[in-house]
């Protein structure tokens, strides 16, 4: 069993920057980042795939997704924040290969997730 905590969300205003963290124990394989603002669903941000990284569109340049095995942990540095960006942040990882962002269903573990809320 993988257990996922986040953590590093806050209220910022717009243009500012955080760093999301997701500790994870246990092999976490393959990892993401999803969001989900109130009354849409839930989307994908970025994804580590064995060294390979990937993003929505509406992120890239702005977004970067890191790992690291001591701690074991996942990151997302996000920087010029929009307030469109403002949601509940989830970090997810399954032990084998995963497509791509665009199927939550795919990963088996999940975060509880942490708030980000950005203010213009």
């Amino acid at each position: 069993q993988v257990q996922l905590v986040e953590s590093g969300g806050d209220s910022v205003q717009a243009g500012g920057s955080l760093r999301l963290t997701c500790s994870a124990s246990g092999y976490a394989g393959y990892m993401a980042w999803f969001r989900q603002a109130p009354g849409r669903e839930r989307e994908g941000v970025a994804l580590w795939s064995s060294g390979t990284t990937s993003y929505a569109d509406f992120v890239k340049g702005r977004f970067t997704i890191s790992k690291e095995r001591a701690p074991n942990a996942l990151y997302l540095q996000m920087f010029n924040l929009k307030p469109d960006d403002t949601a509940m942040y989830y970090c997810a990882a399954n032990p084998w290969p995963v497509a791509g962002l665009n199927n939550p269903d795919a990963f088996k573990y999940w975060g509880r997730g942490t708030q980000v809320t950005v203010s213009s």
